[in-house]
C-alpha cells in the first residue's frame, strides 16, 4: 500500500478521495454524512442509484481541504475481471495499473463495463479510496474480486464499515477476512446513526495514510470539532429559551368571572406554548440542517396551574436583600399601615409587606406587580411543573436524536420522552421556581442576559442537556 503524496508535489493541492464499493452500499449515504447535507445526490433502496462520478468539496472555513468523489457501484465484477485477465494474458503478465489504465482508454461510451471504467478511471485519478461495505451483507465472492481489483491501482484504501448497529459478529468476520489482503486500516462510519467521533476517526485514519496532506487534514478535524460544538451548544441554548419562555408565561385571572375569564386563559396558553416549541422544533433542525420531514412531534399535553406570589420565597427575599432573621422582618413598623389593606392576608405576611415598603418604595419595581395583585386576590394561570417537565424531556431527547442522526437517515424520528424521566437536570425544581419568580425574563433583555441568576439557569441547563 503506498503513501498518497499531494499532486506535483504541491501542499496547497486537495486531497482526493473516491467512495467506492458494490451498488447500493451506502456510498452516497456516507458523502451525505460527511458533508452533514441531505442535498447531495439521491438515496433510494434500489441497486445502480448513482451512474455517473459526482463531486463533493469539504472545506475548513474558507479553505477547501479536499474532494469526495461519489462513483457509480461496481455491477458486474465477474465480467470486468474477465476482460482485465483477457488483457493482462496478451502482454503475458498478472493485472497492474498499466492494465486498469488501458482499460478505462479502451472502454467506449457503449461498452456494457462503461459503468465500471468510470469507477476505475476515477479511482486511478484519486490519492485514497474509501471502500464501502455494508456489513449485513454476507461476505460473498464478488466483494473480494472487487478488493482485489482495486488493490492493483495501488492506492490506499480504507474500508468504511456501514449499518454496523447490532452487526457485531458480521462485523468481526469481515475483518478477519480484510486482514487476508493486508487490509487493517478499517473504520466504522454508520451513516443512519451518526457519532462525531467516528467522522473525526475516519479524518485520522486518512491522516495516517496521506502524510502528504497531514496538516490541512489536522485544519479540517479542529474545524469541524468546532462546528460541532457550536452547533450542539446553539441548540442547547435555543431549548433553554423555550424552556424560560414556558416556565415564566402566565395569564392574569381576576377575580371576577374567573371561570370563564380562566377557560380562555388556559387555551390562550396552551396555543402559546404549542407554537413555540413548533418554532423551537423548527431552529433545532435548522442548526443540524435537517428538515421538517425528518421528525414527528406529537401534541404537546398542556395543563395549566394557579401561581400566587409566595413573599417567603428565598428568591423574593433576596431580591430586596432579606432573609428570614433580618431585622427589617422583625416588628417592621410600616406593616401597620399596610395591614388596612390586605385584610385576607396572614400577618407575617402583611409584617412581609411592610418590612418590603420599609425598604423604599422604589424596590417594587420588580415585584409591584405580584405584590398589587395578592393585595387584590388576582393569580395567574401557568405551565404545570408536569407539563413543563415533559417539554423539557421532549427537547432532550430531540437534541439527542439530532445529534445522533446522520444526514443519510429516511426513517422520520419519533419523540416520546415518557421513559425518560430520570433526565431531568440536577436542581431542576429550583431552577423551575427561580423563572417563575422572574416573569420579565419571558423576554430577552440587557438587564436578564447580563443577569448573573439568569446566566446560571442557563448554564445549568445547558450542561444538562449537552453532557449525556
Amino acid at each position: 500500500m503506498q503513501t498518497a503524496r499531494p499532486a506535483n508535489g504541491r501542499e496547497a493541492s486537495l486531497l482526493n478521495i473516491a467512495v467506492v464499493g458494490h451498488t447500493n452500499t451506502g456510498k452516497t449515504s456516507l458523502i451525505r454524512t460527511m458533508l452533514r447535507s441531505t442535498a447531495f445526490g439521491r438515496i433510494e433502496d434500489a441497486a445502480g442509484t448513482t451512474r455517473h462520478v459526482e463531486r463533493a468539496t469539504i472545506s475548513a472555513g474558507h479553505e477547501a481541504i479536499l474532494n469526495l468523489y461519489d462513483t457509480p457501484g461496481i455491477e458486474d465484477v465477474y465480467a470486468l475481471r474477465e476482460k482485465l485477465v483477457r488483457m493482462a494474458g496478451s502482454r503475458k503478465s498478472t493485472i497492474q495499473a498499466a492494465i486498469l489504465t488501458e482499460f478505462t482508454e479502451r472502454t467506449t461510451p457503449d461498452d456494457p463495463l462503461e459503468q465500471e471504467a468510470k469507477v476505475i478511471r476515477q479511482v486511478l485519478r484519486s490519492d485514497v479510496l474509501l471502500y464501502v461495505i455494508d456489513v449485513r451483507e454476507p461476505i460473498l465472492e464478488k466483494y473480494l474480486i472487487e478488493i482485489e481489483l482495486l488493490s492493483k491501482t495501488l492506492k490506499p484504501i480504507i474500508p468504511v464499515f456501514n449499518f454496523i448497529e447490532a452487526r457485531r459478529a458480521d462485523l468481526d468476520t469481515w475483518r478477519q477476512k480484510l486482514a487476508e489482503f493486508n487490509i487493517h486500516a478499517s473504520l466504522e462510519l454508520d451513516t443512519v446513526a451518526f457519532a462525531f467521533e467516528a467522522e473525526k476517526r475516519l479524518y485520522q485514519k486518512i491522516q495516517s495514510i496521506a502524510e502528504g496532506y497531514y496538516q490541512p487534514l489536522q485544519r479540517l478535524i479542529n474545524f469541524r470539532a468546532q462546528v460541532w460544538q457550536q452547533l450542539c451548544q446553539s441548540a442547547a441554548r435555543r431549548i433553554v429559551v423555550l424552556i424560560v419562555m414556558a416556565a415564566c408565561y402566565r395569564q392574569t385571572v381576576v377575580p371576577k368571572d374567573r371561570e370563564v375569564i380562566a377557560q380562555s386563559a388556559t387555551q390562550k396558553m396552551q396555543q402559546a406554548i404549542r407554537l413555540a416549541e413548533q418554532d423551537c422544533l423548527y431552529d433545532l433542525l435548522a442548526i443540524f440542517n435537517f428538515t421538517q420531514q425528518d421528525v414527528a412531534l406529537q401534541n404537546l399535553p398542556i395543563q395549566d396551574g394557579q401561581w400566587q406570589l409566595d413573599l417567603f420565597a428565598p428568591g423574593v427575599l433576596k431580591a430586596y436583600g432579606l432573609d428570614m432573621g433580618s431585622s427589617a422582618l422583625k416588628g417592621a413598623a410600616a406593616g401597620a399601615g399596610i395591614d388596612l389593606m390586605v385584610g385576607g392576608l396572614s400577618l407575617g405576611a402583611a409584617s412581609l409587606l411592610g418590612a418590603l415598603a420599609g425598604t423604599g418604595w422604589s424596590t417594587f419595581r420588580r415585584y409591584g406587580k405580584e405584590i398589587q395583585a395578592k393585595i387584590q386576590g388576582t393569580s395567574w394561570l401557568c405551565v404545570d411543573d408536569n407539563t413543563l417537565q415533559i417539554l423539557y424531556l421532549r427537547q432532550w431527547q430531540l437534541l439527542n436524536k439530532l445529534m445522533h442522526r446522520g444526514h443519510a437517515a429516511m426513517h422520520v424520528e419519533q419523540v416520546d420522552p415518557s421513559t425518560e424521566s430520570r433526565h431531568l437536570p440536577e436542581g431542576w425544581y429550583e431552577i423551575i421556581q427561580i423563572l417563575r419568580q422572574n416573569p420579565a425574563w419571558i423576554q430577552s433583555s440587557h438587564a436578564r442576559d447580563n443577569s448573573a441568576q439568569y446566566r446560571d439557569v442557563e448554564a445549568r441547563l445547558i450542561t444538562a442537556l449537552i453532557d449525556k
